[in-house]
């Protein structure tokens, strides 16, 4: 029994060293993104990137997500609350080895309708996925940067206006190549009625 009992500490005693040194760890290369341009609503912007850094001994899954500051919606001079679903973040998950870096794409995508001008503040979170004792993904530390955007006011129309054109841009070429398409269909359509009424008057005058 002695014996069994000092070959337990003995193994708990060489394993110690390497359990501390398996560290989760997480970081963001940049503290703080400021958006200088004055956003519309119905547009799609492409936000700079968050770089995300395993700062651990260990490698692991990481995701981003947008968070908000603690009582934020109260306290008004912090700034408005960008909705989640406004963004996209490209990876969402990702898996990173001690030391390795990965560069996320943050897509802002603003309703036509809906969207409160004003300034807006929101953490850029970034984090790593660990497995509880059930096996359910559960988010630990994290790492954030802060973002910051102000929406200008607009209108419906234009709102539809900004869209169309950020879907344009975004799909060109290709969306410019359906969109003459779609222009020479209409044309095609319009001259054949107008050609169609124009016979329709000859042959009743004859």
């Amino acid at each position: 029994m002695l014996k069994k009992t000092v070959a337990i500490i003995g193994i708990c005693l060489f394993l110690s060293p390497v359990l501390s040194f398996a560290r989760i760890g997480v970081g963001v290369a940049t503290s703080k993104i400021i958006v200088e341009e004055e956003l519309k609503p119905g547009l799609i912007y492409n936000l700079p990137a968050l770089s995300v850094v395993n700062t651990g001994t260990v490698s692991g899954e990481y995701t981003a997500k947008i968070e908000y500051h603690q009582d934020q919606e109260n306290n008004p001079e912090m700034g408005l609350c960008p909705k989640e679903e406004w963004f996209e973040f490209v990876p969402n998950t990702f898996s990173l080895e001690p030391g390795e870096s990965q560069q996320v794409k943050i897509i802002l995508s603003l309703p036509v309708r809906g969207v409160v001008p004003g300034n807006y503040f929101a953490y850029l979170e970034a984090s790593p996925i660990t497995k509880g004792i059930s096996g359910q993904s559960k988010v630990g530390i994290a790492a954030a940067s802060r973002l910051y955007f102000t929406v200008v006011p607009g209108n419906f129309l234009s709102g539809i206006y900004y869209r169309l054109a950020s879907l344009m841009n975004i799909y060109s070429p290709w969306s410019y190549s359906v969109l003459t398409v779609i222009v020479f269909i209409i044309l095609v359509l319009l001259s054949r009625r107008y050609f169609s009424f124009d016979i329709g008057i000859s042959v009743k005058k004859k």
